[in-house]
């Protein structure tokens, strides 16, 4: 037995060093195709140019997109930023800082106009202007949506003030509820989940039900991101102009946009180099657009974006 080893190792081929450096080259380079889903995103490319005219004008299209602020640091912030949304009312920004747990408001050029601690909250991952002078927080551990009324004065937020709807779906420590968008015409409030697994969520009737008329529906949309490219789901957004979703991914690096029934109609990827980006975005956590269609994106540590359509 041990000769007829010996006379297959004998057969196997030698390789140089040269060999295996391509090998693992080939190697590597699989690895990030998939982690990037890179032949995913060149298929749908190519699916989504020939339907370019068809919706261009009337989808967010996400290619047009490129940067206009690139990486600014948000002052006074060292990490922790999470979600964002916008506020047509005041015309400005609303963010989340987690951990410690903080509301931030910013100009829509990302400088700090005024912040709030979160005492309390545990976990703050993502935010929504519901019209009406209010607010929607997330906090992730726990699956509790928290509903607050936009601050008029300095000082902090207590959450024993504030009512909250706790789902408590799939509890599982640090991967619960990432990002929230709302539809105010359809009272549509829409949750995803980060991953394992990824989820998307559609909750109808939540403002009406915080008004007194209790009469709540939850809808589970994971068929509409069982085929979109990104191994995780970390903010939403309701598009009023359009009626479609956008979606972030942190790790796959990529913006996506799903109509009203999660047909994935465009992408924006977020690797450097791409739509004027220096570098890559790094961990995206936030996202929203105003209502002249600019798109804001913030990052972790510290990281604020400002997008234009061309």
């Amino acid at each position: 037995m041990m000769s007829i080893a010996k006379g297959m190792l004998g057969r196997l081929p030698v390789l140089s060093p040269w060999t295996w450096a391509l090998v693992l080259v080939l190697l590597t380079l699989v690895y990030q195709v998939r982690t990037l889903h890179l032949d995913d995103r060149l298929y749908f490319w190519i699916q989504t140019s020939w339907h370019a005219t068809e919706w261009q004008d009337r989808s967010m299209w996400l290619p047009e997109y490129r940067v206009r602020i690139d990486a600014k640091a948000v002052s006074g912030v060292s990490d922790n930023l999470s979600g964002l949304t916008y506020d047509e009312r005041r015309d400005q920004l609303w963010a989340v800082v987690n951990n410690p747990e903080e509301l931030l408001a910013l100009s829509t050029d990302g400088e700090v106009q005024a912040r709030y601690p979160l005492s309390g909250f545990e976990d703050v991952e993502g935010i929504t202007y519901l019209g009406d002078n209010l607010l929607l927080l997330a906090e992730e551990r726990n699956h509790a949506l928290v509903v607050v009324e936009v601050p008029e004065q300095s000082g902090a937020l207590f959450r024993e003030d504030y009512r909250a709807l706790t789902l408590g779906i799939e509890l599982g420590g640090n991967q619960g509820f990432e990002g929230v968008g709302y539809d105010r015409a359809g009272d549509r409030l829409f949750v995803v989940k980060e991953h394992s697994p990824r989820k998307l969520y559609e909750i109808r009737g939540l403002k009406a039900s915080i008004e007194g008329d209790f009469n709540l529906e939850v809808i589970d949309r994971e068929a509409w991101v069982e085929n979109v490219f990104a191994t995780d789901l970390s903010s939403v957004h309701y598009d009023e102009q359009t009626g479609h979703l956008a979606l972030l991914s942190d790790e796959s690096k990529v913006l996506m946009e799903l109509d009203g029934e999660g047909k994935l109609i465009s992408f924006r990827s977020l690797l450097g180099g791409f739509a004027g980006l220096q570098d890559s975005v790094p961990q995206g956590e936030g996202m929203t657009l105003d209502d002249r269609g600019n798109l804001y994106l913030v990052s972790e540590p510290n990281l604020f974006y400002k997008f234009e359509r061309d």
